[in-house]
């Protein structure tokens, strides 16, 4: 490892039980201990075994510490992440997380990390990291646009349309015995600084707001475009049926539609796309989650002109590829760098959470259409109109110029190693005297 830095820290790195948090902060880690520095990687049994395998050249650097998650009566059998539960039960997930306190607590006093990377969740986790002596660092896996247009609310409280957008943070109490936005405020105002998905070159303004905003000095860690150069897996069946499906298909031809791992669809909003896209008449690669509800609908009613996956797919590969000329999407934060990385268009239909925030975003840099909703409903029209402007017609020439454009940024590795090198240089010059 080159350029290994004179001090080698112990970094500690916690995140929230959803993979949308825990595959950024994962990536992180990676990138952080390509420099030699050592990374403990807390999280539950299961969690820590879903993750992808470490590469052999990481495996000395980053140690994984398994944390049972406490036994909840509302909680299912084996449920660790909020990919395993619905919306509705997320906040006995949390409950359970803040019943890591006390043995998070034992391990940070025994193995005196030097920092330690958290998100929203641990509200009660600043104090103790205060008591320690240890650097804490707030980590936004969200676009700093988003972020930021949330903590102006959070902390003007002002009403305006971005009200729905932002709606689901809760403000009242939860079964977990705190509010959501307690714990954003608890974690973020408590941190030493913020780290953040993001870059100047996209979104400059917003990292400054952000600042502004939180009165907290924010570092961005670059966009952690994960890597383009796939281990060749003869045995991942999962990707060889796919790929065999793609290569009949011709270039630019196909729309993939993933909503990630969280998105719930309702009957109404399944049967729209599913009739939007058949209006279209683009062929489409569409991953549903396996306890998808609407499976049956989809396979017998749309299946002509596309494949229907119901396993985890490799996004990134599928993205790469040349028969794919658009991705139907809900804007999550990760799932927009990633095509983006490989300069492929959006066609957005976000939900909640941040999603809109991104969506708006995205419409700015040209990259992307929004699809159409009326009184917060869309349908099979907005659904297929939406599609043909990206992926055939004239007027979308444009969004498909500036998608392959934004590649540029997204896709450079280099520009994102030097935003990770800039954040440990940091980090390193912030680690509390009594560390040294």
């Amino acid at each position: 490892m080159e350029d290994q830095p004179k001090k080698f820290l112990h970094i500690t790195v916690f995140p929230w039980l959803a993979f949308g948090h825990i595959i950024p902060s994962f990536h992180l880690s990676k990138l952080i201990a390509q420099k030699g520095h050592k990374i403990s990687f807390i999280s539950t049994p299961r969690n820590i075994k879903r993750l992808p395998q470490l590469p052999p050249t990481l495996q000395p650097f980053i140690n994984f510490v398994e944390l049972p998650l406490p036994h909840i009566d509302q909680l299912p059998e084996n449920a660790e992440a909020t990919m395993d539960i619905p919306t509705h039960i997320v906040p006995y997930l949390k409950k359970a997380f803040d019943g890591l306190q006390q043995p998070l607590t034992e391990i940070l006093e025994t193995s005196t990390p030097d920092c330690i990377i958290y998100d929203f969740a641990p509200y009660w986790l600043p104090p103790i990291l205060s008591k320690l002596g240890v650097l804490s660092i707030y980590f936004s896996i969200f676009s700093a646009f988003g972020f930021s247009r949330f903590l102006e609310h959070l902390v003007v409280q002002k009403s305006s349309e971005e009200d729905q957008i932002i709606s689901h943070v809760h403000y009242e109490q939860n079964e977990s015995g705190v509010s959501d936005l307690f714990r954003v405020k608890e974690t973020l105002f408590g941190a030493n600084f913020i780290a953040a998905r993001s870059c100047m070159e996209i979104e400059g303004e917003s990292l400054k707001s952000l600042q502004n905003q939180s009165k907290k000095k924010v570092i961005p860690v670059g966009l952690l475009p994960p890597s383009l150069e796939f281990s060749e897996d003869k045995e991942d069946e999962n990707w060889d049926t796919i790929l065999k499906w793609l290569d009949k298909q011709e270039k630019q031809s196909v729309v993939y539609v993933a909503f990630g791992s969280e998105v719930i669809l309702s009957d109404e909003e399944f049967t729209e796309i599913a009739k939007g896209l058949e209006i279209s008449s683009f062929p489409f690669l569409w991953i549903l989650k396996k306890q998808d509800k609407h499976d049956l609908l989809v396979e017998n009613d749309s299946n002509k002109n596309g494949l229907i996956w119901n396993n985890w797919a490799p996004q990134l590969r599928i993205l790469a590829h040349e028969s794919i000329g658009g991705f139907l999407t809900h804007c999550g934060w990760s799932s927009v760098i990633e095509s983006l990385q490989v300069g492929c268009p959006l066609i957005m239909l976000p939900f909640h959470n941040e999603q809109g925030l991104v969506a708006s975003l995205m419409e700015g840099k040209m990259v992307g259409v929004k699809v159409e909703r009326n009184d917060e409903k869309f349908n099979r029209d907005s659904v297929a109109k939406a599609l043909r402007l990206v992926m055939v017609e004239e007027e979308g020439k444009g969004y498909r110029s500036k998608a392959k454009e934004m590649r540029k940024i997204v896709g450079d590795m280099e520009l994102h190693q030097k935003y990770i090198d800039d954040f440990v240089d940091y980090v390193e010059l912030h680690i509390p005297a009594s560390k040294h």
